[in-house]
């Protein structure tokens, strides 16, 4: 069960430095807003993705046939609320770039059912700086509807932040013993 109130979100916690996230890494996690995901939103999703398995779009056949007694979410349509939820319970004053790097880790372990009210627990786990000023950041999030037993989804995030007065040449991704800047990165291998 998620261990706390999802209609109490965090206070929006602000990161206006490498150091304020150094100095976060391992503290309580940060929680986001919830997010209503019913039925209208789960059959836009699977309109934009092609994707209308009934599981997600037919509702009769879902209450006779689902394990689940009803439609439920597309996992990626949970997973995607991720930067709106980020948005809802962190910030980044003084970043001017801010990135999604990716993910090293995503798990969807258990159903959101159509209606759920949904929210995110953000726990930064490490920070590593690239340049004076610019950070990769690894964020375990977990995903869950209120009152469900466990999360719906676990995901270990990366994203990259910059800060103004970063050292110039774009914001600095660390691919071994050297740094080179995100548009040079679209073309090392494994950074995609």
């Amino acid at each position: 069960m998620m261990t706390s109130n999802p209609h109490l979100p965090s206070a929006i916690r602000q990161f206006d430095s490498v150091q304020s996230l150094f100095d976060f890494t391992g503290q309580p996690a940060i929680i986001s807003t919830t997010v209503a995901i019913d039925q209208e939103t789960i059959d836009r999703f699977a309109r934009v993705t092609h994707d209308s398995q009934w599981i997600h779009v037919d509702r009769e056949r879902a209450m006779a046939e689902s394990p689940y007694q009803g439609t439920i979410a597309h996992g990626f349509l949970v997973l995607s609320l991720l930067t709106h939820w980020q948005s809802s319970c962190i910030a980044f004053p003084g970043a001017d770039l801010l990135l999604n790097y990716g993910f090293d880790k995503v798990r969807f372990t258990a159903p959101v059912r159509s209606g759920s009210r949904v929210s995110a627990r953000f726990s930064l786990a490490r920070v590593q700086e690239v340049r004076p000023g610019e950070a990769r950041c690894s964020w375990s999030v977990e995903i869950g509807a209120e009152d469900a037993p466990r999360p719906s989804v676990y995901a270990d995030w990366l994203i990259m932040v910059r800060y103004r007065g970063a050292a110039e040449g774009g914001c600095g991704v660390s691919t071994g013993d050297s740094a080179v800047s995100l548009r040079e990165a679209a073309n090392v291998p494994g950074s995609r």
